[in-house]
């Protein structure tokens, strides 16, 4: 199933390794950020409300 990747494959896998832990930071913090502006936006509104 994977291709031969040669005496690159050292390389390349960690290249693939690096963008993976990169991309899943990135969601991870994108995330983190919308949880913080909903609980920002509901405390704006209940401030509004109340």
């Amino acid at each position: 199933m994977m291709p031969e990747l040669g005496k690159y494959a050292a390389e390349v896998l960690a290249a693939y390794g690096v963008s993976l832990l990169l991309l899943a930071g990135l969601v991870g913090l994108s995330l983190n950020k919308g949880r913080k502006a909903r609980a920002t936006l509901a405390d704006i509104e209940a401030r509004k409300d109340g």
